[in-house]
């Protein structure tokens, strides 16, 4: 099996993906909030507090990555694949904040994967084989190819029909600012043509190899064609030079995209339909040795990426002792752990250990801990939240809302944000006007509609025997809503 064919074949497809514009709990945030010497802002890309995490976080990125460091002069350090740190801190302090900081730091050519522990328990592939793709999707191949580009402005597009109608052909004349030349087009390339609404004045460029058009714009020359503009037209100068050009195209993809690709009859069509499934041994090895190859010949180059495993202590002592071997390969990314746990047993055997992870693979760990937001960092979250979600709170409502959050959790508290802000709205509706900004009554009802944990717990206590398979006993350690201890279990 020819490898390195399909490799590179449809990765242009395969970036292609539709972006949907939503709010998410991490939403807000667009990097660690850092300056050129690691520093961490006070409040600064989303980000607030944790302000020792944050900068270890960076420390981190700029030995993988010095580009993401606009002033960086340190050189990426060697045989850094492999490593890996824990986030280990009590819920709700940021250590999912800080790994999403890090994805955004690196940017879209660095890959980052991010999973949950529990994921990897699925009936369709075994513990490791989950573990091993994700560690693949983490590591990136840079190539490097040239292409054969045609580029110019269209002339004229002639389209002819055979006597039958069945049959089409044509020709297109593009232009440069130096030369004008003819080209043939069959029947594909008209329809691509028409499919890109290609017309003459417009300047487009043509792969060769693939026959991809793509529409770059209109010439200056048609500037006043006021019938065919739209307010997204965008105007260029017609090129110069050469109208077929050599270029060097760069793409990036996983090992594992590269592993689908060439493991499926349908190619890179698998990664869309999610039929993955497992991936022989053999083609693994087979397709590390090419990548080698291109590497020595110059044609690619590794990007270590990074994994991330949110509630590490899901995972059992067999993907514990997987991980320990796994991180001492060659092609193994950066793995950032997290992890609410103290001291608790670890899955898969009647041992406990700090963080419920095993001692040997917490000797290769570079922990970083994390701790409780103070209310004025609280504060700065929850004015975060609220731009973000377009929500518009009073400073009454806004005070009272660090205070939920100190007693029953800033996550409670978050959540009870766009609860609130329905709550005001229909205030408005019933009342016939009115200012939409949540005030404190609005915060009280909908604080009344939703219990927090404490309360909860609370309510299950007056519930005793009410409740089908009710088994609580003093010796218990029942959940209080306190989110200022780490989980010991």
């Amino acid at each position: 099996m020819d490898i390195g064919a399909g490799i590179t074949t449809g990765t242009a497809e395969l970036r292609e993906a539709t972006k949907m514009e939503r709010i998410g709990v991490h939403s807000h945030i667009t990097g660690l909030g850092l300056d050129d010497r690691l520093e961490p802002r006070p409040n600064s890309q989303g980000m607030v507090g944790q302000l020792r995490a944050r900068k270890a976080a960076g420390v981190i990125l700029r030995l993988l990555s010095p580009s993401s460091f606009s002033s960086s002069t340190v050189s990426a350090a060697p045989g850094l694949s492999g490593r890996a740190i824990l986030l280990a801190g009590p819920p709700s302090t940021g250590k999912t904040a800080i790994a999403r900081g890090m994805a955004a730091t690196l940017g879209p050519d660095v890959p980052f994967t991010s999973i949950t522990a529990s994921e990897v328990y699925s009936l369709s592939m075994s513990k490791t084989e989950a573990l091993t793709q994700a560690l693949r999707r983490s590591i990136g191949v840079r190539i490097r190819e040239e292409e054969e580009i045609v580029e110019g402005e269209v002339v004229e597009i002639v389209v002819e029909r055979g006597i039958t109608g069945s049959g089409k052909s044509g020709r297109v004349i593009l232009k440069t600012t130096d030369m004008e030349t003819v080209y043939e087009m069959g029947g594909k390339m008209i329809d691509e043509m028409t499919k890109e609404k290609v017309l003459a004045g417009d300047i487009i460029s043509i792969t060769k190899s693939s026959g991809r058009i793509t529409k770059l714009g209109r010439s200056f020359s048609h500037s006043r064609d006021f019938s065919l503009l739209s307010p997204s037209t965008t105007f260029l100068p017609t090129p110069s030079g050469e109208i077929l050009t050599r270029r060097t195209v760069t793409h990036t993809v996983s090992l594992h995209e590269i592993d689908i690709i060439n493991s499926r009859t349908q190619g890179f069509l698998a990664l869309f339909a999610g039929d993955t499934g497992e991936v022989a041994a053999p083609l693994r090895a087979q397709i590390d040795v090419k990548v080698g190859e291109w590497r020595e010949e110059g044609k690619a180059e590794l990007v270590t990426g990074v994994l991330f495993i949110d509630e590490v202590h899901m995972l059992d002592m067999e993907c514990f002792s997987f991980l320990n071997r796994a991180l001492e390969g060659e092609l193994a990314p950066l793995v950032v752990m997290a992890s609410n746990r103290g001291v608790a047993r670890i899955r898969g055997t009647e041992m406990r250990g700090p963080h419920g992870l095993p001692p040997d693979l917490l000797d290769r760990l570079l922990i970083v801990a994390t701790s409780k937001y103070v209310p004025d960092e609280v504060r700065q979250i929850i004015k975060i939240r609220c731009q973000e979600e377009d929500v518009e709170v009073g400073p009454d409502a806004e005070d009272l809302l660090v205070e939920i959050a100190g007693d029953a959790g800033m996550r409670y508290a978050l959540g009870l944000i766009a609860v609130s802000q329905v709550v005001a709205r229909k205030r408005v509706k019933s009342s016939g006007g009115g200012s939409e900004a949540v005030e404190v009554e609005d915060l009280r009802r909908a604080y009344g509609c939703f219990m927090d944990p404490g309360r909860s717990v609370q309510w299950l206590k007056e519930q005793q025997g009410s409740l089908l398979v009710e088994e609580i006993t003093g010796s218990e350690n029942i959940l209080q809503g306190q989110s200022d201890k780490m989980d010991v279990v």
